[in-house]
């Protein structure tokens, strides 16, 4: 749960320390217990991993004083104050300058570890977001991340490891926006070609009398206007990538140009004999049935032999509702560095609103619903449900929640059921039932 994130719990009371410690450990999180603020302000750095409770009253430094501390080393580290009942107006002064909560004293171990979970969810964020803006820094790039933690996605992601260090033809199908240019620059980044071109051609926005010329390149002369030599983007892609996106709109005149790309790695430019040799991996994306598209007689048979030997398919994201909240944060932390804003934190109405919503745009429809939140756009999709599409049943609807939910507690408890069942407050035995009913993935030995 704790992600690698540490609690640093600060209480002079060495019993009442304890008992928290131990409900905070057995909620599976990382915790540090501390007799003083003194002893506790040494672990408190700018890139401190985790989160702070501390008791208001304490010998020596205070609470506040270590509240004070920790707002000057490291302001973006969230402070949980614990307060007795006289201390609740000195607590509330305590949130307006600068604490992220507090708790009254007696309380209930359930409302401290929620409290706590709250609060390293909030720093995970922010320290993601400023390893992002390492990244840009360092590469002014967002390398490719396969965000998701379904049994479709995991299966992706199996299939890239396998083939990308391969030369293999590879055919990604899915809806439009699903994500499959992302696979295909996943495939390059992981190959020995890394270091060479990934040229990206949407075969459906050239035209087809443009089509054979950007593809192949041609020589002076070879048509009117022709004045110079033009290299196309498969020799472009030499010792490279070639992506192949809606492969199903390449017009037929090229497909068996294409197919001796495929078969005997050469290609001849436009008024040339010369054959050129086309040292290039082609990864080809399509969208609908392409067996459809045979049948129609629309795409070649043995071309679509020869792209799908290993085909990767990307289910839209109605059918993997448990990706959605971890791709929209994702993308939140991207957008915030891009645009130089802070990311927001959803809230539990939101999270559920983003997972109820069919997403007919898929992943690119929800990148730029957290585009539109980060620059304080008022979005229906993400502030309430989306009333279009299909209605689907109250059983259905409760059935994707009820899965999300608990691949989210098997996510941050790395897969040990018998904390998540303790955080869903459900016996071992049902959740069993239920990870099993849903195709849910545990790693580890789920006993944890």
């Amino acid at each position: 749960m704790s992600n690698g994130l540490k609690v640093l719990y600060i209480e002079d009371d060495e019993l009442v320390r304890r008992a928290s410690v131990q409900s905070l450990q057995l909620a599976g999180f990382e915790v540090e217990g501390h007799p003083s603020a003194e002893s506790a302000a040494r672990t408190l750095q700018p890139d401190f991993a985790g989160v702070v409770v501390s008791d208001i009253r304490l010998p020596g430094a205070s609470g506040l004083e270590l509240l004070a501390q920790c707002r000057e080393r490291a302001p973006d580290v969230p402070v949980i104050l614990v307060t007795g009942h006289g201390d609740i107006s000195m607590a509330v002064q305590a949130m307006r300058d600068g604490a992220y909560d507090f708790i009254e004293k007696p309380f209930a171990s359930e409302r401290l570890i929620e409290t706590v979970r709250r609060a390293l969810e909030r720093r995970t964020l922010v320290l993601e977001n400023l390893a992002l803006r390492r990244e840009l820094a360092e590469q002014g790039t967002v390398a490719p991340r396969i965000i998701g933690r379904s049994p479709a996605i995991e299966q992706v992601r199996r299939l890239i490891a396998n083939v990308a260090p391969t030369d293999a033809p590879v055919l990604i199908n899915g809806d439009t926006g699903a994500g499959k240019e992302l696979i295909a620059r996943s495939l390059h980044e992981l190959s020995p070609r890394r270091d060479k071109p990934f040229i990206a051609v949407n075969c459906g926005a050239l035209p087809e009398p443009m089509f054979e010329s950007e593809m192949f390149g041609y020589e002076p002369g070879a048509f009117t206007g022709a004045a110079k030599r033009r290299i196309g983007r498969i020799e472009h892609a030499s010792g490279g990538t070639l992506f192949l996106d809606e492969i199903e709109s390449m017009p037929l005149s090229l497909q068996v140009k294409m197919l001796r790309v495929l078969q005997d790695g050469v290609l001849e430019r436009l008024g040339s004999n010369q054959p050129i040799r086309a040292n290039c991996r082609i990864i080809a994306a399509a969208k609908g049935d392409m067996a459809a598209h045979v049948t129609a007689g629309t795409f070649r048979r043995d071309l679509l032999y020869r792209l799908n030997v290993v085909t990767i398919a990307l289910p839209p994201l109605n059918e993997r509702r448990e990706d959605i909240v971890p791709l929209f944060e994702h993308f939140l932390l991207d957008a915030a560095v891009r645009y130089q804003r802070p990311a927001p934190l959803l809230t539990d109405r939101q999270r559920m609103n983003l997972m109820q919503r069919d997403w007919p745009g898929n992943v690119r429809e929800l990148r730029n619903a957290a585009d539109r939140l980060v620059l304080g756009v008022v979005d229906d999709a993400v502030a309430t449900s989306a009333a279009d599409g299909p209605t689907q049943s109250l059983k259905e609807r409760v059935e994707q929640f009820e899965r999300a939910v608990i691949a989210e507690a098997l996510e941050q408890t790395g897969g040990a059921v018998a904390v998540a069942a303790d955080r869903l407050q459900l016996g071992k035995a049902t959740l069993y039932d239920k990870i099993k009913r849903y195709g849910l993935a545990v790693r580890g030995d789920g006993e944890r």
